[in-house]
């Protein structure tokens, strides 16, 4: 059974790859490949494991052979799916397996913004506690969570384990479902807008969620609110957020996502210079135990679809 990991750097090193390779022994590990060189390396493959690498119809057509697709991601958006499903490909993702590396993620960046661990951090290697009159500084002000209420878009896995988080922290928590959806107990998101100091985003992109936050959304937030986002980074509109933050429209925000990654056409939030902005590059997923528990659910699946089993599949 002839397989190939077709970018494999994306998913980080030192991690056991042999949930993989005890089932699949021929598995061929490329830590990248070329958009010219995928068909090449997927032609006479019966497994193709990927993360970001693109399949599209034309070279899913010629891989005559492929039997199984499976991602170490969430996101099915870079497979062309009815595709798939014509040719008679698998295709499994995996889920679930990142949830609390980005819940503490999410609480880093918060209690970095709240507690402007950041600012006081700076302050110190410049000298500024050095020359304090007193034995602490106060010069920046700091919020206890215990008096914040957490809005979450998005209640799905992710966004219940971060409203989990928030209430042991004493947090009050309103969930709002993503537009073109529905969820119990949950606040319109122009509700959620209004009523929250915090807001984080857990929900996918979609034509109803694309550019949600923007100038309008800002303008209903509170002027001391909180955005933090992990999810996908065309959820929000990068400049109307620089100009929100700027104008002091809202207080804060720290974004772990941006529209095209990595950013090589940059983007207005990279050249924002507030300390109200805190920037990770695509990171809050990126545990050593999140990263091979992800190995271990593509192994899973692999090992499900051998089995006959259908796990995971989205087709």
């Amino acid at each position: 059974m002839r397989a190939v990991f077709l970018d494999y750097s994306t998913m980080g090193p030192d991690l056991d790859m042999s949930p993989l390779t005890e089932l699949l022994p021929e598995l061929e590990i490329f830590d990248a490949t070329s958009d010219e060189q995928i068909a090449a390396r997927i032609r006479d493959a019966e497994f193709v494991i990927a993360n970001k690498i693109k399949l599209t119809d034309e070279l899913l057509a010629a891989a005559s052979k492929l039997r199984f697709i499976g991602l170490t991601a969430t996101g099915t958006d870079n497979i062309n799916l009815e595709s798939a499903q014509q040719h008679d490909v698998a295709v499994c993702n995996i889920r679930g397996y990142c949830t609390r590396s980005v819940t503490e993620h999410v609480f880093g960046l918060l209690l970095s913004l709240t507690h402007n661990l950041h600012r006081y951090t700076a302050a110190v290697r410049h000298g500024a506690w050095q020359h304090a009159p007193d034995f602490c500084m106060l010069a920046y002000p700091m919020r206890e969570l215990s008096s914040m209420t957490m809005g979450i878009v998005g209640p799905g896995q992710l966004g219940q384990s971060v409203a989990h988080i928030a209430r042991e922290f004493g947090m009050q928590v309103i969930v709002s479902a993503r537009p073109g959806t529905e969820a119990d107990d949950a606040v319109s998101v122009d509700e959620l807008l209004a009523r929250s100091d915090v807001i984080s985003l857990h929900c996918p992109l979609t034509d109803q969620t694309r550019g949600m936050f923007s100038t309008d959304a800002f303008r209903k937030m509170k002027s001391s609110a909180i955005l933090i986002n992990t999810a996908r980074g065309a959820l929000v509109d990068s400049a109307a957020l620089a100009a929100a933050l700027e104008s002091g429209e809202i207080g804060a925000a720290a974004i772990d996502v941006l529209p095209y990654e990595p950013p090589t056409r940059g983007d207005p939030l990279l050249d924002y210079r507030g300390d109200n902005l805190l920037i990770t590059p695509h990171v809050a997923w990126g545990t050593q135990q999140a990263r091979q528990d992800a190995i271990q659910e593509v192994a899973e699946n692999v090992q499900a679809f051998l089995g006959g089993e259908q796990r995971n599949r989205v087709v």
